[in-house]
């Protein structure tokens, strides 16, 4: 399947200021993946040989020892990922990515991917803003799970799920997607999962969110994000 230029140029901000011949060859050697809901795209520790493009649906991105999983992200359409395992080639995969919903992605191999980093400043200085950025989210990670409470980790948690989801579809201004189960919130903030279906119970019984077939409603952001914040 023939890979779309306005698409790549209406979801990824890194392709918008493309020369339009360098684009046309990069979407020339992508391929369209599309996964079902639970499917793993790749594994902590395997080689690296592609770099993805979400065009549609969540990924979750994770890493898991003997006991215990802890998500780092939850990414959606316009990010990219797997790039690390390209660039830093003898470490493979730094996690574990698998799908959250049905999802479409735009593959690009290690040999293209390097060739665009090689001709494209533009490209780099995104690559590289993109690696802060979950850099400085991986220091907060450490930061929350060191010193600030479960109850306090997932009343943070869920703002920052309800923030990103109403920046990505503002019809939708107090809804959590996609649907998490109580052990995917436990995951994300480094709990068991008992702990976490006490604290979201919590939480409802004090007005603060409603929760419906596993979806997730802030009520009153403000009133938790001032929660968050005394208990912080």
């Amino acid at each position: 399947m023939t890979v779309s230029i306005a698409r790549l140029r209406a979801a990824f901000p890194f392709f918008r200021n493309m020369d339009e011949d360098l684009l046309v060859r990069v979407a020339s050697r992508m391929t369209e993946k599309a996964y079902r809901k639970g499917t793993l795209i790749f594994l902590e520790g395997a080689k690296g040989e592609e770099v993805y493009f979400i065009v549609s649906g969540s990924v979750m991105v994770s890493t898991l020892n003997k006991t215990k999983k802890v998500v780092f992200s939850i990414l959606r359409e316009g990010e990219l990922f797997g790039e690390i395992a390209l660039i830093c080639e003898k470490a493979g995969r730094s996690a574990t990515a698998e799908t959250l919903t049905q999802t479409r992605l735009y593959a690009l191999s290690k040999n293209d991917f390097r060739g665009l980093v090689e001709q494209e400043r533009a490209f780099v200085h995104h690559l590289l803003m993109n690696m802060m950025d979950r850099l400085t989210d991986a220091n907060q990670k450490i930061y929350d799970l060191t010193f600030l409470s479960v109850r306090a980790r997932m009343m943070k948690q869920l703002l920052q799920l309800h923030e990103r989801r109403s920046a990505d579809d503002p019809a939708y201004p107090d809804a959590i997607v996609p649907r998490l189960t109580h052990q995917q919130l436990a995951d994300m903030v480094g709990a068991v999962r008992e702990t976490v279906s006490k604290i979201l119970q919590e939480l409802q019984d004090e007005g603060l969110i409603a929760i419906r077939s596993r979806q997730i409603r802030l009520t009153d952001p403000a009133l938790l994000r001032r929660k968050l914040d005394e208990e912080s």
